[in-house]
């Protein structure tokens, strides 16, 4: 079993409630890949609540069987759809991934 672990330090945006909106619409994008890519065996989307000045905005945890098919997930078109606006609305991205 391979662990993927994300994490995104959004962009600032113009306001409070903009920022919000879109942590919100990327929790949903992220999620949409559930039940569309077939190799991911667990997926959970969290938006931080931290008020550290080193914490991230929002987190990816997901597992797969195998590295290959993490592999798969990161060649599937809807995973590039989701990366695609994450570039959009994020400055930076830490990835770890692990067996267990």
């Amino acid at each position: 079993m391979v662990k993927h672990v994300v994490m995104f330090k959004m962009k600032t945006f113009e306001t409070d409630l903009i920022q919000n909106d879109l942590k919100l619409k990327f929790k949903s994008e992220l999620e949409s890949l559930i039940g569309i890519i077939p190799q991911i065996k667990s997926f959970e989307v969290g938006i931080n609540t931290s008020e550290s000045p080193a914490a991230y905005d929002l987190s990816l945890i997901s597992e797969f069987e195998s590295n290959e098919d993490l592999d798969l997930y990161r060649k599937h078109p809807d995973h590039a759809r989701v990366l695609e606006f994450a570039r959009q609305v994020t400055i930076k991205r830490r990835v770890v991934d692990y067996e267990v």
